[in-house]
């Protein structure tokens, strides 16, 4: 299994499956599934039925990855169409 580049990461959803976050911090499945178990993930987790997801935010700020931020154009068109809701 590879690890994530920094620019996967960056490219990431806001929610990963727990396989993702796995690969991230270079834990294996087997691994990574019994820390889940556990309630040790390093991780926060959401847990929906028997499907495990880990918030994008929690997992860059475990690995020390700033996030990026988006251009200004994006951020704009959001605050418009909320406005307009």
């Amino acid at each position: 299994m590879q690890p994530l580049t920094f620019d996967q990461l960056h490219a990431l959803p806001t929610v990963v499956d727990l396989m993702t976050a796995a690969r991230a911090l270079g834990i294996g499945r087997t691994k990574a599934y019994q820390l889940a178990h556990a309630g040790q993930f390093p991780c926060r987790i959401i847990r929906i039925g028997t499907n495990y997801h880990i918030p994008t935010a929690d997992l860059l700020r475990l690995l020390g990855v700033t996030p990026v931020p988006l251009p200004r154009s994006t951020t704009e068109n959001w605050d418009t169409e909320a406005q307009d809701g």
